[in-house]
């Protein structure tokens, strides 16, 4: 190993630490759009039969929202990461695809006035990586600001993104019988999270949110939002139509500065359980539930029932634990995996997946513990080379609440979090480590140079 290489590497992970900056752009004209894009590709279904999607067409500027996104590389790396440890809810297959967020670690870069734009390393794609590359970071960045605009809406609140799929398949089968057949496409389009606002003992208030990502023209984004339109209409919490969503699309120029479209359908769903006034008791298991995939609309002809997901009040209880119980799962999961993430998850979400530890010392918490910035954090680990270079990555949680969710207690993690929803530092650096990302969630993502 050449002194200059080491230093590249040390370069490399210091700038995965410098706050850069996204563009945010919603407006009627974007709305507009919008619309035009969904007529037109309506227009071309129907001269192929296939006839419009369903969509929600109740999109408008995004109120109160500021005109950039300030963040680290690493933060993004981070969200990345957090939503594709459970994502496949495979033990070993989720831990690999939650490392694999590091393939970003030289894919971004900020230009002279702070913005982030990809890197020459991150341009320099095969045509068949670029729309992974383009979902995954929209993804990641969908994620964050969602995060942050329904944090600033409700500041006494903890804010969780839950994703959807997971969470729906507690109470649906998203797949045909035979795991091959055709589906209904209400079925096959679904949103990317659930976002929760909640405070501990109290209902929690639920918007959904569907992310695109291209590395096109603006022209694709409209088309892209159009679409994420159709998915969020396949979900509805409460009465038909009802719930609230944001539409988030992230365009990635090959040279110039990225950018976040956003819309959204303004309002809010409250998970209040009809005629229950206890709260949900969060450490209950679930089992399975096999629920219809209807949804009840009420049109001028009267009450149909169509093809979709639908929460009704008398279910709203049980969604509020299936909520809590997902992030567990993806948290614990973001740690390691293993039985602690299996107690959360259902037949259907992937639990005998997780029912061996993939540690050798089980009695252990996690594999791994570090200190960073006075907090003591429990993990896993992951050395690898970085242009010759060994580098290490930790992902973690902080101890305390990570024994709460080892031992099933999501009530008890719930209110320790929220205790110390303002409390955790936020600087992106820490001694010994080149970059930290630490989450609301008491999640932590660090990096640094791993001595030969």
């Amino acid at each position: 190993m050449h002194k200059d290489e080491s230093k590249a590497v040390s370069e490399v992970l210091q700038e995965l630490s410098n706050t850069s900056h996204v563009q945010l752009r919603s407006s009627a004209e974007l709305a507009a759009r919008v619309s035009e894009a969904a007529q037109d590709e309506d227009e071309k279904r129907t001269d192929n039969g296939q006839g419009p999607l369903r969509r929600r067409t109740d999109y408008r500027t995004v109120r109160n929202a500021p005109r950039s996104l300030s963040l680290t590389p690493w933060q993004i790396i981070h969200a990345i990461g957090l939503g594709a440890a459970s994502a496949r809810q495979g033990a070993g297959r989720g831990l690999a695809e939650h490392w694999g967020s590091l393939r970003y670690i030289q894919a971004l870069e900020r230009n002279e006035g702070h913005y982030l734009r990809l890197s020459s390393e991150g341009r320099d794609l095969l045509r068949f990586y670029k729309a992974t590359q383009s979902g995954e970071i929209g993804t990641g960045f969908a994620s964050l600001l969602a995060e942050r605009l329904v944090r600033s809406r409700y500041p006494d609140h903890s804010v969780s993104v839950i994703p959807a799929d997971v969470a729906l398949k507690a109470g649906w089968t998203l797949r045909s019988a035979s795991g091959t057949g055709a589906r209904p496409e209400p079925l096959q389009r679904r949103p990317h999270f659930f976002v929760e606002a909640w405070q501990p003992g109290q209902p929690s208030k639920v918007l959904l949110v569907s992310s695109k990502g291209t590395h096109s023209s603006v022209q694709q984004v409209h088309k892209q939002l159009s679409t994420a339109s159709a998915h969020v209409e396949s979900v509805h919490i409460g009465p038909y139509g009802t719930v609230p969503y944001l539409l988030i699309g992230t365009e990635i120029p090959k040279r110039e500065s990225l950018a976040l479209h956003l819309l959204e359908a303004p309002g809010t769903t409250v998970l209040r359980p009809s005629g229950e006034t206890s709260e949900a008791d969060l450490n209950l298991t679930l089992d399975q539930d096999n629920r219809m995939a209807d949804v009840v609309q009420h049109t001028e002809r009267g009450r149909t029932t169509i093809p979709g997901f639908q929460v009704l009040p008398e279910s709203f209880h049980w969604f509020s634990v299936v909520l809590a119980r997902t992030e567990a799962a993806t948290l614990t999961a973001f740690t390691g995996g293993g039985k602690p993430t299996a107690q959360y998850l259902t037949r259907e979400q992937g639990q005998r997946h997780f029912q061996h530890d993939v540690h050798a010392n089980t009695d252990k918490p996690r594999d791994v513990e570090h200190r960073i910035h006075e907090i003591d954090f429990v993990g896993t680990d992951h050395i690898y080379r970085l242009n010759g270079t060994r580098v290490e990555a930790f992902s973690g949680l902080r101890k305390s609440l990570y024994m709460h969710l080892h031992h099933g207690r999501v009530n008890e993690y719930r209110r320790a979090v929220h205790e110390l929803r303002d409390q955790w530092p936020g600087r992106s650096t820490a001694k010994h480590w080149s970059a930290v990302s630490i989450r609301a969630d008491g999640t932590v993502l660090a990096i640094r140079l791993r001595k030969e």
